[in-house]
């Protein structure tokens, strides 16, 4: 059995400010105007034979994920949660331990949640081109034809041709200087490294126990101790921040004698960055890229992205523009590989738009800040049908819901009752509280919030029906 293995971890900063810590790259749609790039990885397993895959994705993204898989109608998917990150070797190593627990030894298709294909012809052929090397016990890695001499991949050398398409892995090499890389893509023998893998669960492991023996042992013990949750798989937290971390190459692929590579000419990318992305888009004429409400003239090879307002560009040349409701970005094409420094500048001045976006997204529905100041802030809450919030109280802070559309079920205390459009209610501070849609479109309100603290983490729960602490 094929068994998809999709890692949606990670936080591709390099894309901010679309991209954010809470709901990074994987989860937006990029290079699709209706589907996430987890979602558009999903869809293009669609005619290769293949079970249900499972996602690997951190414990903060799990709703996002669910969400995103509900959508595709995959609620039946199993999440596997990691509590921390510990590179790919720790997380495809839970993915094998979890496949092999009831005896099965499928073949695992290791893929990234955030990665863009455009020929999936081409993908599936050299998928069934690999596929009688992992049978046969070897440890396939998937070498993108190098388009151009590129600095920012790491690469693998061919070796021996094996046959049916395959050869031995020779070496693997860092990511090496322009002159390097040019000398690369002239010899024909050298190609990107994916970060794409197939092999059987047990081969993993094995090579793994034979060369990161750590890794294995605490993967071990973090799934033992875990807990199942629905369809999500929690590890022991503590067990798998034990865990060493390493990726799955340093580990296993540059050590074991049984790796292959299968070449992969497909229209690959990493979208590992705003020029990445600019590559991958459709342009105009003048070589622009424009996505939502822009206005340019005398704009070249630029890539504009307007989410809430008018962006006009008048006689500019090679930039990135990316607006979001609470942020701004302006760069050059040429320095957008230094975008992650601007978020830990962020980060070290303890901003929070390195997080989240003005809008947030929870499992009941969503929320818009809409403004904030000296002891206030209004949001704009949509909760779904048949969605509740936690039954909760805040310690600094009282809140006025006025209802736009819809119907809520309020409890205040120990009263409940029922606020349709046009009406309001207030809960005071230190009042315990819920808020339920019990109708059969979506619930919209203004939540006016005012106090001496108006954080997040001013919530107490006293029950949650999805689990949250």
């Amino acid at each position: 059995m094929l068994l998809p293995v999709i890692m949606a971890g990670g936080s591709g900063s390099r894309l901010w400010p679309l991209s954010r810590q809470l709901n990074p790259k994987q989860f937006l749609a990029l290079t699709d105007a209706q589907l996430s790039m987890l979602q558009s990885t999903i869809r293009r397993l669609d005619d290769l034979e293949a079970g249900l895959p499972l996602l690997i994705c951190n414990e903060q993204h799990r709703f996002l994920a669910a969400e995103q898989l509900r959508q595709l109608g995959m609620e039946q998917t199993s999440i596997l949660l990691e509590p921390v990150g510990r590179n790919t070797a720790p997380a495809i190593a839970l993915a094998a331990l979890q496949a092999t627990q009831d005896g099965d030894d499928p073949v695992l298709l290791v893929l990234a949640a955030d990665h863009l294909i455009q020929d999936v012809d081409a993908f599936h052929s050299s998928i069934r081109a690999a596929m009688p090397f992992a049978m046969d016990g070897k440890l396939v890695t998937f070498g993108i034809v190098p388009m151009h001499p590129e600095t920012g991949y790491g690469y693998l050398e061919k070796g021996t041709s094996l046959g049916e398409g395959g050869f031995a892995v020779s070496r693997f090499v860092e990511k090496p200087s322009l002159n390097i890389a040019k000398e690369y893509l002239a010899s024909g023998d050298y190609f990107w490294n994916s970060g794409m893998f197939l092999f059987r669960a047990s081969r993993y492991l094995d090579e793994l126990e034979r060369y990161q023996p750590a890794i294995l042992a605490a993967c071990k013990n973090a799934l033992v101790a875990g807990t199942q949750d629905m369809h999500f798989i929690r590890v022991d937290a503590a067990a798998f921040a034990a865990c060493p971390e390493d990726s799955v190459d340093y580990a296993v692929m540059e050590k074991t004698d049984d790796a292959v590579m299968v070449p992969l000419d497909a229209g690959w990318s990493d979208i590992g960055s705003w020029t990445a992305l600019w590559e991958a888009s459709n342009k105009d004429a003048d070589g622009n890229v424009f996505k939502g409400d822009v206005l340019g003239h005398a704009t070249r090879n630029s890539f504009v992205h307007a989410d809430s307002r008018l962006v006009a560009t008048l006689g500019v040349e090679d930039l990135v523009i990316v607006e979001t409701k609470d942020a701004v970005l302006v760069a050059h094409k040429n320095q957008v590989q230094d975008v992650k420094k601007l978020v830990e500048r962020i980060k070290a001045d303890n901003r929070h738009e390195h997080l989240n976006h003005r809008e947030v997204y929870r499992p009941w529905g969503e929320y818009d800040a809409i403004d904030s100041g000296h002891r206030y802030q209004v949001k704009r809450i949509t909760v779904q049908p048949g969605a509740k919030l936690s039954v909760q109280m805040h310690h600094h802070r009282a809140e006025h819901w006025v209802v736009v559309s819809g119907t809520a079920k309020v409890t205040n205390g120990d009263k409940t009752y029922l606020v349709t459009e046009n009406q309001s209610t207030y809960i005071p501070v230190g009042q315990v509280h819920a808020l339920e849609n019990p109708g059969v479109i979506p619930l919209e309100l203004i939540e006016v919030q005012s106090g001496s603290y108006l954080g997040e983490d001013d919530i107490v729960r006293f029950e949650d029906q999805y689990g949250r602490v």
